[in-house]
């Protein structure tokens, strides 16, 4: 690194978009600081990809590389205006510039009745307790994932490894609509999970304990596409059925935590809750506020939050250069 410019710049998230600009930043000279509210650096590295596709311990030998700039960290230490908490304003005012990349960790309902029942988790929940070694036993039980996204296969994957004797996975379109990626569905498919496509979850049923015992579900059909311009489901009449279960995990998507956004006046963001900023540069409508990765696009992929660190990076040494001028 070169010699320290004296200037100092707040990272919110250790994940690997807030892991990417505190490297960048280091070898621009500026000091950075990580805060990160878990109690290990990685965000869905760690918590959300499993192990058998990113080894902990290779992962971990990348974090120590970027820890080798002098990347100070803070960890367990969330941003917001709870007590105890520190506030985005307040980092502002100690910070030259700050960055903020939290990802989107925050599960999205399935919206059915019964969701609430026990056995119904979502898949970040699922994946996280699995990144913190807290592993499930689904030994011979039958689990269900909603959902059919990458994060849908790791989770079906991974109850298998939890010793799951039947996985299902429930999508509502066709394999062609599908959007995980094809090697994600092969190896799921080699693995034994079962695919029940063109079918839609209607209610999450359970026993008097309110203990999860099946999912009721109906046949779908393709229709016209939709805004997304995917074709639209359309229910099949008198087509409803149960599938017996011990275990639903929800995997419809996420979206980043809300506490920045609902304790930040001034700091625009979208109907979808993601930080408003500038794509090339992570510029927000706040001075000398930063973001990228997940936290603005939404869910994507780990090499574009990467890459979304790395140029707000540069912007921000391009920001703190003209302040002095």
């Amino acid at each position: 690194c070169p010699t320290s410019t004296g200037k100092r710049i707040a990272i919110i998230g250790g994940g690997p978009s807030g892991l990417s600009a505190a490297y960048y930043l280091q070898l621009m000279g500026h000091q950075t600081t990580v805060f990160e509210k878990r109690k290990k650096l990685g965000g869905m590295l760690l918590y959300g990809i499993p192990s058998y596709r990113l080894p902990r311990e290779r992962l971990q030998d990348d974090i120590n590389v970027i820890l080798e700039t002098g990347v100070e960290v803070r960890l367990e230490t969330s941003v917001g205006n709870d007590p105890g908490q520190l506030s985005l304003d307040e980092l502002r005012k100690e910070y030259d510039a700050i960055y903020i990349a939290i990802g989107a960790h925050s599960d999205k309902k399935i919206g059915i009745e019964g969701e609430d029942a026990g056995g119904v988790i979502s898949a970040v929940e699922f994946l996280r307790a699995i990144g913190d070694g807290k592993y499930p036993d689904l030994t011979g039980k039958k689990v269900c994932v909603i959902g059919g996204g990458n994060v849908a296969m790791d989770a079906a994957r991974c109850a298998k490894r939890m010793g799951a004797e039947e996985v299902y996975i429930v999508y509502r379109r066709s394999e062609k609509e599908l959007p995980a990626r094809l090697e994600e569905i092969h190896h799921a498919k080699e693995e034994g999970v079962v695919f029940k496509f063109l079918t839609a979850p209607l209610e999450v049923l359970s026993d008097e304990n309110f203990n999860v015992t099946g999912l009721k579900c109906q046949q779908m059909e393709l229709g016209e596409p939709d805004a997304s311009g995917r074709r639209r489901p359309i229910p099949v009449e008198g087509s409803e059925f149960v599938l017996d279960l011990d275990c639903v995990i929800a995997a419809i998507g996420t979206s980043p935590n809300p506490l920045i956004r609902h304790t930040t006046p001034g700091l625009d963001t979208n109907r979808k809750g993601c930080i408003v900023a500038d794509d090339e540069h992570g510029i927000t409508s706040k001075d000398g506020v930063f973001a990228g990765g997940d936290a603005v696009t939404g869910a994507a992929t780990v090499i574009l939050a990467m890459g979304a660190g790395k140029r707000a990076a540069a912007a921000m040494d391009e920001y703190i250069k003209n302040k002095n001028k």
